[in-house]
């Protein structure tokens, strides 16, 4: 056995250096054999004519034909050319994105003025995978080449005929734009002749070269373009407020602002542009107001706009760590929230008070505070040695609902939250509830109820729907209406399946509204009080985001995305029932993107329990074919839901010639207690088992399923997952593992968050009392059982599930000889953020399963060359 896998690793290593010397060849130019790619088609826009600028024929500063020419009159990053589409040019002269087909010589471009001209041509390159290639471009005159939106190369007046140039192409379609200028004094003629030279290695599937700008999705169509973020809506239901955001490439830097829009009508009204971050739009209970928070260097600034005067003043300005804000029911006040940075210890050392003292922050404490907003008198409402946090504020504006957290070692969570009510007109404050499992509360509308929501525990056992001896997984949301008065709670979700997310209390119809996660989606429920059942409403979206309903009308909007629907906002009549699209900023984006079927597929495990699960479909899907295919999970409490994008891009990765796979395990919430306890002191045993059986199964009834060609991913609890999977099966052909857990009881001791997401996910069982657990189930500990290719991705300053995890089961597969890659994301924590940094991370994760999954190498040894 040691023989043949040595053997193996031999063979592995060869494979390694010869796919990268032959990539290194490659990049050299000194592979002889290459498929050349004419252009005989191209979009033609113009020629235009053009007037030189005014003392262009200055002695000192001459504007001459390169000036022209490197003159950019095209946004070249936002053209998406189509046959017959208009371009007006600066005079007023118009021309359409022409077809034409030309010969073998290239294109001869007429022009009968006497004048310098201007000319475009535009193609399309299909690539199938990715691709190192040469392209040529030659012609008498002078013209400029643009790959993308940026531009590659010059062909000036003085220079000579340009070089080939080498270009890297990744799965996609990619826009290729010239501009040539004509010389009327020149005696060549207007003519010019291009060609794409591909190395043998990577002509099959082969490059295309079309005029259709329809493709399939590309890290820019997810990363790139406005993407509506959060909506709400004005008091009377005729106004909405959108925020949008957008990257700004090539920086990290990104932009937000807001959209105000009249209902009736999709209206824009007015759009609040300019600061780099916009956030916290809330509109004023009374009136034609709103505010909104901006943030720079200096600080953070609290805006009021009144639309009536048509005003935007700061209430707050450039104010140190200013947080969240709240309007009075009166829009008299605004209850704010300022954080006070904590005490430091002596230099060169810090002292651990508590496991909560490990996290950044933590010494940091958020007080309220009051502010009016006739007189912009402040107020301070809360002190001490604990962080307070606004829950709700009476429907009389008389009281505010606030809590603050514990640490209290002596019951899971570890820590307990109170619950107080403090009146306004003399600050005195009564404790009406404490506990733990609690995640927010809100004063009912008679102002003396409370709703709360929490896990099944959060008043015993009131919430609990599971037999006893089980115990209940307490990130399974539920809902009650607590009397304080006579510290009585009621159950209002304890026979209702999904989890909640949020509950929003209609003041215009007193009825309430819950978004949960219902199995892989998340919908909106009403609630009625009378028969206590809940009341399914269609909203038109798979996955909502935030959801608000106007305070006197009963009309709400909402945020959300499907399987394969980027986020819009829409608008829904909650009296009538009728929900409507209401705007679409990444229309222009998407609106030549096509995607490929999504089905939902599932199986019953070995005790019978249905699995849900969906398949996403590659593009020009043939049944006939086989296909790689990668498998997604995340085995946690949350299922991973039909949202669209997100950092792990399902869409994506079809869009590259995947069959995606993607299940939701036993463990995660909105398929009910019994479901979602199961993850409860299991940590992987369950979920592998039907991760492995579900495999095993989708391949038997899906032939198009290359079996010898399957991959895994998965993140953090996922990530666990991927790891543990290559300790259990050799299904799997490739696996990738971002902020995997590879050792329990390190991730439970030095995560910050460790020991706390032990509380829910290891209930009572420690290092001590379940060392089948802590060491067993550690893929560490079983590392010797690993065979599959595993790249290892960290964020390096991880605060969640520390490097370490992913370092120390490097360091055993390195020392064991198996394949294993380890990447970490400089600078980055538990998700990649940084928008550059993103780009080249998902690359990665394509590259390695192009590698593993295609027997394309190339890709991998581009980003990452050999070196050892």
């Amino acid at each position: 056995m040691k023989n043949k896998m040595l053997k193996i690793q031999a063979i592995l290593l060869i494979v390694m250096l010869s796919s990268s010397m032959a990539l290194a060849a490659a990049l050299q130019g000194n592979q002889n054999k290459s498929i050349e790619i004419p252009f005989k088609t191209w979009l033609k826009a113009g020629p235009f004519f053009n007037n030189l600028p005014v003392f262009h024929d200055n002695l000192s500063n001459k504007f001459s034909l390169d000036d022209l020419l490197t003159f950019d009159e095209l946004d070249f990053s936002k053209l998406k050319p189509k046959a017959n589409d208009h371009i007006t040019w600066h005079d007023g002269a118009s021309s359409i994105w022409e077809e034409i087909q030309i010969g073998e010589n290239g294109i001869q471009i007429k022009n009968s003025s006497s004048s310098p001209a201007t000319c475009y041509l535009a193609a399309y390159l299909d690539i199938k995978r990715w691709t190192l290639g040469k392209l040529s471009v030659t012609s008498p005159q002078v013209f400029r080449i643009y790959l993308d939106g940026k531009l590659l190369s010059t062909r000036s007046s003085t220079s000579k005929d340009l070089k080939p140039d080498t270009i890297q192409l990744e799965t996609g379609k990619h826009l290729l734009i010239l501009k040539t200028v004509y010389d009327p004094n020149a005696d060549s003629a207007w003519e010019l002749k291009a060609s794409l030279s591909i190395i043998e290695n990577f002509a099959q599937p082969p490059p295309l070269v079309t005029l259709s700008p329809e493709s399939n999705m590309t890290i820019s169509h997810l990363l790139n373009g406005p993407k509506a973020t959060n909506i709400t809506i004005s008091p009377d239901g005729t106004i909405a407020a959108l925020t949008v955001r957008q990257a700004l490439p090539p920086s990290d830097s990104s932009e937000s602002w807001v959209e105000l829009y009249r209902i009736k009508d999709n209206k824009l009204l007015r759009t609040f542009r300019g600061e780099t971050s916009i956030s916290q739009v809330n509109w004023a209970p009374t009136g034609q107001k709103f505010s909104y928070t901006s943030y720079n260097k200096k600080g953070g600034t609290l805006w009021i706009v009144n639309l009536i005067s048509g005003t935007a003043l700061p209430l707050l300005k450039n104010t140190k760590n200013l947080g969240g804000h709240t309007w009075a029911p009166d829009s008299s006040y605004i209850i704010f929230s300022l954080v006070e940075e904590g005490k430091k210890d002596r230099p060169g050392v810090k002292r651990i008070i508590n496991n909560a003292d490990r996290m950044p922050g933590w010494r940091n404490h958020s007080y309220l505070y009051k502010i009016e907003l006739k007189s912009g008198i402040r107020q301070r409402l809360t002190a001490g040695s604990f962080s307070t946090h606004l829950n709700s504020i009476s429907p009389d504006g008389k009281k505010l609902l606030f809590s603050r957290s514990k640490v209290d070692y002596t019951q899971r969570p570890y820590t307990i939250t109170e619950l107080f009510a403090l009146n306004l007109a003399g600050l005195d404050t009564k404790l009406i509830w404490s506990g733990p499992w609690l995640n927010s509360a809100q004063w009912a509308p008679d102002g003396k109820k409370i709703l709360m929501l929490g896990g099944p525990s959060l008043f015993g056992d009131i919430g609990v729907n599971i037999p006893g001896g089980i115990t209940p997984n307490e990130y399974d949301i539920q809902a009650y209406l607590y009397d304080p008065e006579v510290d009585k709670a009621m159950s209002l979700t304890k026979n209702f399946t999904p989890s909640i997310n949020q509950a929003v209390w209609s003041r215009s119809d007193n009825r309430l509204y819950f978004t949960a996660t219902d199995r892989s989606y998340v919908r909106l429920f009403r609630y009625d009080f009378k028969n206590k059942k809940f009341f399914r409403m269609f909203c038109g979206t798979e996955v909502i985001g935030n959801f608000e309903i106007a305070r006197s009308k009963p009309v709400a909007v909402y945020t959300g995305s499907s399987a394969s629907v980027p986020p819009l906002a829409y608008v829904i009549d909650l009296e009538n029932k009728r929900s409507s699209l209401f705007q679409d900023p990444s229309q222009n984006d998407y609106k030549n993107i096509s995607f490929n079927k999504v089905e939902r597929w599932t199986f019953k495990n070995k005790t019978g329990v249905e699995i849900e699960g969906r398949i996403y479909y590659p593009p020009d899907f043939d049944p006939k074919k086989k296909y790689p295919c990668i498998v997604n999970y995340y085995g946690g409490t949350s299922p991973i839901t039909r949202s669209f994008g997100g950092r792990y891009p399902l869409n994506l990765y079809a869009a590259h010639g995947y069959v995606v796979y993607v299940l939701q395990p036993s463990g995660a919430v909105g398929f009910g207690q019994k479901f979602s306890a199961r993850h409860v002191n299991d940590w992987g045993v369950t979920t592998a088992e039907e991760i492995i059986d579900g495999v095993k199964k989708l391949t038997a009834s899906h032939s198009f399923i290359d079996t010898d060609k399957i991959g895994c991913i998965g993140a953090s609890y996922g990530g666990f997952m991927t790891m543990y999977l290559q300790t259990q099966t050799n299904i799997f052909s490739a696996a990738i593992a971002h902020a995997g857990i590879s050792s329990i009881s390190s991730y439970w001791g030095e995560g910050y968050w460790g020991y706390l997401y032990s509380a829910y996910a290891t209930a009572n069982s420690f290092p001590w009392n379940r060392k089948d657990i802590y060491t067993k189930q550690s893929p560490l500990f079983n590392a010797d059982k690993i065979s599959t290719p595993l790249l290892l991705l960290h964020g390096s300053v991880d605060t969640n599930v520390p490097p370490g995890e992913s370092t120390q089961l490097f360091t055993a597969l390195k020392l064991l000889g198996r394949e294993v890659e380890y990447i970490q994301i400089l600078d980055q924590n538990h998700h990649i953020m940084t928008y550059n940094k993103r780009i080249l991370w998902t690359r990665t994760i394509l590259a390695w399963f192009d590698r593993w999954l295609k027997n394309q190498p190339e890709w991998w040894y581009n980003l990452y060359p050999i070196s050892e």
